[in-house]
């Protein structure tokens, strides 16, 4: 079965099934929504307007046996950044529209009438529905709802309230294998649906098989790929703990930000690390371990029970954790996993909304440490979509600029994640230039600077730093683009057979024969194309830098100051 496009208007109802384009044939994830971004936005139209367009793309080896290939890429003109913007999650969607033949989902225009829409997918198309039950609706419930309608095998992507009031910091959510909520989380995405009057995009569950070329080579790459993820420290790690296992560790490195952004250490951690977390699941019969898509060997996502030992929150990252607790100095998981649970439900990306509530409490409108007053805002402020609702829900600069605050740690409007750049600096380069404003994941050097993967480089100097990040960003643009989990990349870099076993799955999957300088040269296109819409867009080289008290006010417990020059920032681009 030959890939399609699939492609939805909403300005007059109408969907479409298109061949791919020649140039988009090698493209999947990332690749192919900001290449389609690229191709066809306007850089300087209005993200919540007409001339927007939200792109759903699966990798390049979606919906095979590939492990941890499950992730599925949304891309579009960021509302919260005004750059272009690929966020993408685990679930089910990823393999079933691969499944189903589609290349992309490109959804276009807005409605004419006051109406709300869902669509559903299969193999032959798309159909668009007026939804009247599940607006105004959380996440879980249109989840529910939809598994009564459709059978609890269909895939789902949705968005909460927070996406139907348009709020920048609302997220695009998929359904994972156990009902639950995985979240395209940053970027506003989920408002630019709203925009378009979409409350929900249901796939039809199939069996059917992705076309391999050359099978047997599959299966034999596929082999050594699993191995070499599993048998890697870090994702064993990973599979112990789950991302939070990184709370004490990156406390002792002095680079976890707290009380927004004041301290580089948090009193509390060990209250809300990974190893206290994982007592508390195993102790109230929880699951301190599952896959958030199939097919994932890591594992390092988790099922948290509440005191009651009902189920609170699952896929209870690190960041989300660092964001409400550390930042916040919310020392109570419990706390911290219902408001996780709530946004969840809202639709909200939590490391946006979080450093939105540390920006709050800076402007007293909360007192640091309130986990209880926070979850009351999310449930009768944001819920509710009240005016400080509404600033809450639309980021940490929304809360900056309606307070006067001037520690904001956004770039680009986006909030800057759980790691401080004065106390590794690798990712301060990361936050500077990424074309989708602060964001870890875009080069993760946190894997080089602290876990010492891939080489070691002291997070506290400035030299090398430029490199490791550029370095970093290509090879993530590449794997965001195959469908795999970012994951991957601990193994990738440590273990000589894993990328290798990586490009034999792309070669046998489609019958051609890339080389590592292919992926590579992917990557760096990939990266000048976004850069090349932003620069369209109005962004220059002076917005690619971090809030200025980064380099005023020094942080403890190193006494650093953000000093990396302006002039080796800019440098990055020079490939």
């Amino acid at each position: 079965m030959a890939d399609k496009i699939f492609r939805v208007n909403m300005s007059d109802l109408s969907a479409s099934v298109e061949e791919v384009p020649s140039g988009w044939m090698g493209l999947g994830g990332r690749g192919l929504t900001s290449t389609v971004v690229a191709a066809e936005v306007e850089p300087t139209c209005h993200p919540l307007g007409a001339g927007n367009k939200l792109v759903i793309a699966p990798g390049l080896l979606s919906g095979t046996q590939a492990a941890n290939s499950g992730r599925l890429s949304c891309g579009a003109k960021s509302p919260l950044t005004g750059t272009i913007k690929e966020a993408n999650s685990g679930g089910t969607s990823a393999q079933m529209l691969a499944k189903h033949g589609v290349k992309a989902l490109i959804i276009e225009g807005l409605p004419q009438a006051d109406k709300w829409y869902g669509l559903q997918v299969s193999a032959k198309g798309v159909t668009i529905l007026e939804e009247t039950e599940l607006v105004g609706k959380g996440n879980y419930e249109v989840v529910e709802k939809l598994n009564g309608r459709l059978g609890e095998k269909c895939a789902v992507i949705t968005i909460g309230p927070a996406g139907e009031m348009k709020l920048t910091a609302a997220n695009i959510s998929v359904k994972d294998p156990g009902s639950r909520l995985r979240s395209c989380g940053r970027g506003g995405l989920g408002a630019v649906l709203g925009a378009k009057r979409i409350k929900f995009i249901a796939i039809e569950a199939t069996d059917a098989k992705v076309d391999i070329a050359k099978p047997e080579a599959f299966q034999q790459a596929g082999r050594a790929f699993a191995k070499a993820l599993v048998d890697n420290p870090i994702s064993q790690a990973l599979g112990q703990y789950g991302t939070n296992v990184l709370v004490n560790i990156i406390n002792e490195a002095g680079g976890l930000p707290t009380r927004n952004f004041t301290s580089g250490q948090f009193a509390g951690h060990e209250s809300i690390s990974g190893e206290t977390m994982h007592d508390l699941i195993v102790e109230r019969g929880g699951r301190p371990k599952h896959n958030c898509h199939p097919g994932c060997v890591i594992n390092c996502s988790q099922i948290y029970p509440g005191k009651d030992k009902k189920y609170l929150t699952s896929g209870f990252e690190y960041e989300s954790i660092w964001a409400m607790g550390a930042d916040c100095c919310v020392d109570n998981l419990d706390h911290i996993a219902e408001a996780d649970h709530l946004m969840d439900d809202l639709g909200l990306d939590t490391i946006e909304t979080s450093v939105a509530f540390g920006v709050a409490m800076e402007a007293g409108v909360l007192s640091f440490g309130d986990g209880a007053g926070v979850c009351r805002m999310l449930r009768e402020e944001i819920g509710r979509g009240t005016a400080i609702g509404r600033i809450i829900g639309c980021g940490a600069g929304s809360v900056g600029r309606a307070f006067g605050v001037t520690r904001v740690p956004v770039v680009k409007n986006q909030a800057i994640p759980a790691y401080d750049p004065r106390a590794i600096k690798g990712i301060g380069i990361t936050y500077a230039t990424s074309t989708q404003g602060a964001d870890h994941t875009m080069g993760y050097t946190i894997a080089t600077n602290i876990l010492g993967v891939g080489g070691k480089l002291d997070p506290l100097s400035k030299e090398g730093q430029v490199e490791l990040s550029r370095n970093l960003q290509i090879a993530t643009a590449a794997i965001d683009s195959t469908g795999m989990c970012l994951f991957i990349a601990f193994a990738a870099l440590d273990d000589p057979n894993c990328l290798p076993a990586l490009i034999d799955m792309i070669n046998a999957r489609f019958g051609i024969a890339l080389t590592a300088d292919d992926v590579t040269n992917l990557g760096k296109t990939i990266l000048k194309t976004e850069r090349g819409f932003n620069l369209a867009a109005g962004f220059t080289s002076h917005d690619d830098r971090l809030p200025e008290f980064f380099r005023h006010e020094p942080i403890a417990p190193h006494n650093v100051v953000w000093d990396i020059p302006d002039a080796a920032i800019d440098s990055f681009w020079n490939f």
